[in-house]
């Protein structure tokens, strides 16, 4: 992006004689132009308040829809708690230095008591979740959202973190193509090996006929297992596969 086009991103400041103009630190330069043409134009330069970037889920780019590692405001209960367990130890104190109201000396100490193991860190991300779903719907909905949780993941000994594949429509697919899609078996061959030997659930019900053909319908969900380790929750409908 050149001068010419963060300039005319700055033609709002003026356009608006703001006094004040708010934004992520990768906004700063914009938000400088924007002082340096009210200056131009006569106006008093406006004030910068710029707040640092928050990671997304995956702990890496910043929280974005358009990358889809992002937890909405907007999101129902469970769907937010759900994202909020899936978020990484490490990240998880970085959500309360800029979500919470934890001073950063509270948020230090917090992080210190999970490193000396005084404070198990699911203990701390649960607690996490709560906070968020109770700002943005109620503190009700938040102990229902962690009862609900407990009784799809703990309960039923999933792990916390689960990854999620969107499938956008109503459809009827082969479990082989579908081990095959979330990247669980290199083929359909290997897909119906690992069927025949036991070693895949859906909901927790061992399924043995290499042969299963899913009916998928649009607004159902399901946890695929193969193996010990391999999990990922289905969803039919508002995906893009």
């Amino acid at each position: 992006m050149n001068f010419c086009t963060h300039s005319l991103q700055g033609c709002d400041s003026v356009a608006l004689h703001s006094d004040i103009e708010l934004g992520g630190t990768d906004q700063t330069f914009n938000l400088l132009v924007g002082r340096d043409l009210q200056s131009h134009y006569g106006q008093e330069p406006q004030c910068v308040l710029t707040m640092p970037i928050l990671e997304g889920l995956d702990g890496v780019q910043k929280m974005s829809k358009s990358l889809d590692n992002y937890i909405s405001v907007v999101d129902s209960p469970k769907d937010m708690f759900g994202k909020t367990m899936r978020v990484s130890d490490e990240l998880m104190f970085r959500f309360y230095q800029l979500l919470t109201d934890l001073s950063p000396q509270e948020v230090k100490n917090l992080q210190s008591r999970v490193e000396q193991g005084l404070q198990h860190p699911r203990e701390v991300k649960v607690n996490l979740a709560k906070f968020l779903v109770s700002r943005f719907h109620s503190s009700q909905a938040a102990v229902h959202a962690e009862e609900e949780f407990n009784r799809i993941f703990v309960d039923k000994g999933l792990p916390d973190e689960i990854g999620e594949y969107a499938l956008s429509v109503t459809c009827s697919m082969p479990l082989v193509h579908l081990m095959v899609k979330v990247g669980f078996a290199a083929s359909n061959s290997e897909a119906a090996r690992l069927i025949q030997g036991g070693g895949v659930q859906i909901d927790q019900v061992k399924i043995s006929d290499p042969q299963l053909k899913l009916e998928l319908k649009t607004g159902t969900h399901f946890v695929l297992k193969v193996g010990k380790k391999k999990y990922i929750k289905v969803m039919v409908g508002g995906g893009t596969q």
